[in-house]
């Protein structure tokens, strides 16, 4: 017969094994977060991006976000493809969450809606006048702007200064949040200042710095100072990937290193205004 220690330790193991499933289901997510599958195609490098969003990226390809993600995929010896959805309110939601891409190209480095690689750039908003306006803008001063009509996008923080300095009768707002897909608000205000619809715009580095140089009419892109007021006009920009992804963040950094002068190198062919660490200008 067996003997009541053993009777015991049968009961216990089989209450064990009965409770398993559940200890299983109750168990917190941390627990479980340094084995989690990090889900990437070794074959492949998915990017989700903006099907129409000049400079940064198309469906033919032609932004530097596409450029800068196929010197990328080469290195890594993987094939490209794309998953397109416009990047406006949803976008991380509907793409890089739900697992249709490994990656975002161009996000803040400040965004928490993602987990952010090392910066590959940074920018700063700037002002664009014609060159035969006679204006010698080097900032936002007030005293200067007051007869002009002035360009902004509603909601960036150019947008707030002009508020401050109360010059906000004179500014002809842009939509912030639109389907790109049909619209382009801070390429129409660069393209209302070579039209002499308005005197000056407030516009995003990036966009600034490429929409000009596509103008017949020769136009002046200034980049402002990095902070004005204690308002920041300069931000870093990094790639956007799922949260817990620790090793393929590690990976992209790497890489973002290795291929650091390329990177720069393209990001200037598209005459994109770049400040270096200490928020100096970085001449072509």
């Amino acid at each position: 017969m067996p003997t009541t220690g053993s009777s015991f330790y049968s009961k216990a193991l089989n209450l064990f094994f009965y409770l398993l499933p559940l200890i299983l289901l109750l168990a917190p997510l941390s627990a479980w977060s340094k084995t989690t599958y990090e889900a990437r195609n070794k074959e492949y490098l998915t990017v989700c991006g903006d099907p129409n969003h000049m400079p940064f990226s198309n469906k033919k390809l032609e932004g530097f976000e596409n450029r800068i993600a196929k010197l990328i995929a080469d290195d890594l010896n993987r094939t490209l493809r794309y998953h397109w959805w416009p990047q406006t309110i949803g976008f991380v939601r509907n793409t890089l969450r739900i697992r249709l891409c490994d990656l975002v190209m161009g996000v803040t480095s400040v965004n928490e809606l993602l987990q952010n690689t090392n910066p590959y750039y940074r920018s700063v908003y700037t002002l664009v006048y014609r060159k035969d306006s006679g204006l010698t803008l080097r900032t936002l001063d007030a005293t200067k702007l007051t007869d002009l009509k002035i360009g902004v996008v509603a909601g960036t923080p150019p947008a707030t200064l002009l508020s401050k300095y109360g010059l906000l009768e004179q500014v002809r707002p842009y939509q912030r949040t639109v389907d790109t897909r049909l619209f382009s608000p801070a390429t129409r205000a660069v393209e209302d200042v070579a039209d002499g619809n308005i005197d000056v715009a407030v516009i995003w580095g990036p966009i600034a710095g490429y929409a000009a140089s596509r103008q017949e009419t020769p136009l002046s892109v200034i980049p402002l100072p990095a902070k004005v007021d204690s308002v920041p006009l300069a931000f870093n920009v990094s790639m956007g990937i799922r949260h817990r992804e620790s090793n393929w963040k590690h990976q992209l950094n790497l890489e973002l290193e290795k291929l650091s002068a390329d990177i720069e190198k393209i990001l200037l062919e598209y005459n994109i205004p770049l400040l270096d660490r200490d928020d100096r200008l970085i001449q072509h």
